[in-house]
């Protein structure tokens, strides 16, 4: 599945609360460029493997890995009527088919072994009007920006993984 095609008819509806994972994308220092990956390993020390955003440093880490839904960032880039790949959002981990819980402490399991908790609403940045003016404000409403977590169990992930919400 390419992570840069129209958005599927289930984006929005999380039906039977199951989506895939269409997107790895990481930095491997602030401001750096994303790269892109068809999978990688996830640790509870340092998040997304070659992601500087992921470690602890010294304390539970709310923002190890971050989450975006394909439709989200699609309407949001159509609202101001740009073509962007989704990398440019500078998330983690893109998904379709499943709504992203928009509550502190739900669960998100990725394929057999990754767990996340969400900890955060990610907040668009400034960045995000150099991409294209009024894209943070697109962004903004719904959590359409994504949302950050934390890494509760490791393992490793890949394009095609299954994700779906996990009662705490």
């Amino acid at each position: 599945m390419n992570a840069l095609s129209a958005p599927s008819a289930s984006t929005r509806n999380g039906a039977e609360g199951v989506g895939t994972l269409v997107g790895i994308a990481r930095h491997g220092q602030p401001k750096g460029p994303m790269e892109t990956v068809d999978h990688v390993s996830v640790t509870v020390e340092a998040g997304i493997a070659g992601d500087f955003r992921g470690g602890f440093k010294g304390r539970p880490h709310k923002r190890q890995v971050s989450l975006m839904e394909r439709g989200d960032w699609a309407a949001a880039t159509a609202e101001v009527g740009h073509t962007i790949p989704w990398q440019e959002r500078r998330a983690n981990l893109l998904v379709d088919g499943l709504d992203l819980p928009q509550t502190v402490g739900v669960r998100i399991r990725i394929g057999a072994d990754v767990l996340l908790q969400v900890m955060v609403e990610t907040d668009p940045c400034e960045r995000m009007e150099k991409l294209a003016s009024g894209l943070r404000a697109a962004l903004t409403p719904d959590w359409r920006g994504g949302v950050c977590t934390m890494v509760l169990a490791g393992g490793e992930i890949a394009i095609g993984d299954e994700i779906r919400i996990e009662q705490a």
